[in-house]
């Protein structure tokens, strides 16, 4: 399998598994009674399996976490705050509706990142044929929330 091939099918999974994760977490937060209790546990799981998958691939990858830039650190903020918002808003505004969101914040976001090159990213110049790639996407986005 080539390997962008190989990149595309992983996080074609790793997408399918976002909307699950959001409904998942979203029932479990209504039958806990708390959706920041849903995602403790959530948390706890996706914790344990990371230092396992760590442990097995990279034991010795612990020794160079120290020392690098702040910002670095602050991505479990972020996913922390996506899990907490979705399983909060999932079960009163649908899970649909609230992933057709992220998504189009995540349009925005990775083309600033790869416009500018941020966080280490490469640069991706912005051209009018992604600006339509994004623009198109945007109104699928819209027009599946209308329907």
């Amino acid at each position: 399998m080539p390997e962008m091939l190989k990149y595309a099918v992983v996080m074609f999974l790793a997408g399918i598994g976002i909307p699950v994760l959001a409904a998942l977490n979203a029932n479990l937060g209504q039958r806990v009674g708390a959706p920041a209790a849903a995602a403790t546990i959530m948390f706890v799981v996706a914790f344990l399996c990371a230092l396992v998958t760590a442990m097995i691939t990279a034991p010795s990858s612990f020794s160079r976490v120290l020392g690098h830039p702040p910002h670095l650190y602050l991505a479990g903020t972020l996913v922390a705050f996506y899990v907490l918002t979705i399983t909060w808003a999932a079960p009163k505004f649908g899970v649909g509706n609230a992933i057709f969101f992220v998504l189009l914040g995540q349009m925005v976001s990775a083309a600033l990142i790869d416009r500018f090159g941020l966080f280490g990213a490469p640069a991706i110049a912005l051209s009018p044929m992604r600006m339509t790639g994004i623009a198109t996407m945007a109104l699928g986005l819209a027009l599946v929330l209308k329907g």
